[in-house]
């Protein structure tokens, strides 16, 4: 059983000074499903990635007040980025809530050729971002994970930010690991594709702005298979360069 006090998530506007207030949903987690009381020790997480680490104070009809102890500063973290065809149902809330546990810090939904999962609505896309927001609480990752609006694979391949080691999941390629022997501290963008694949254009389209066609082995893998394992392996090659 772990010692590290449970985390939870607040606004920047809500951890000031030597005070914070854990409220709504959190609030209700904190004090009817984890019946904590004034005196327990608590981490928090504010909506700019700030962490911290306090004690209750008191717990009011509207808020559970804490008293800040320490602010942590925690080192840079080299962004992942996950670009992930979006998936049917279930299968897309999976890959989204593990890769948020694993370490991704942003979450792309690409809309590509093949794509069997329609394209996410609003309430769809903030189930997502529940989801990534509680798996990232849960895992104690900072900073939290963005999930970006969907996008278009023709327009998502000019995006991968300056810096960024930018990858496609593919067959044929060479391996993941050695692939990301090409990671710095710019970070990561891994783009991995519907059940079908990225098609021939798509590939093509990848390779002229520059991702490095990287595969996974031998296995046929389901994409939120290939998602999390992609995600996983190249969270710990961004360890590995801390």
């Amino acid at each position: 059983m772990s010692s590290t006090p449970p985390r939870f998530a607040v606004s920047r506007a809500d951890m000031a000074g030597n005070e914070a207030r854990i409220r709504g949903a959190e609030l209700h987690h904190l004090r009817d499903v984890m019946r904590m009381r004034p005196g327990d020790r608590v981490g928090l997480i504010d909506d700019s990635s700030r962490c911290a680490s306090g004690v209750i104070d008191r717990i009011e009809a509207g808020a559970a007040i804490i008293r800040i102890e320490r602010m942590q500063t925690s080192a840079h973290t080299p962004p992942l980025i996950l670009a992930l065809s979006i998936l049917k149902g279930p299968r897309m809330d999976f890959a989204i809530e593990k890769a948020a546990e694993l370490g991704a810090t942003a979450i792309w939904p690409i809309i590509c050729a093949r794509c069997v999962g329609r394209e996410p609505g609003l309430e769809r896309l903030a189930r997502w971002r529940r989801l990534a927001a509680a798996a990232a609480k849960q895992s104690l990752a900072a900073p939290q994970v963005g999930i970006a609006d969907p996008i278009r694979f023709i327009d998502f391949v000019s995006r991968a930010p300056a810096g960024v080691l930018p990858l496609i999941c593919q067959a044929g390629g060479i391996p993941l690991t050695q692939a990301l022997a090409r990671a710095t501290r710019g970070g990561i963008l891994i783009a991995c594709g519907p059940e079908g694949d990225f098609t021939r254009d798509e590939a093509a389209l990848a390779q002229t702005a520059g991702f490095v066609r990287a595969s996974l082995g031998p296995n046929r893998l389901r994409s939120e298979t290939a998602a999390v394992a992609a995600t996983a392996i190249a969270a710990a090659a961004l360890r590995e360069l801390s």
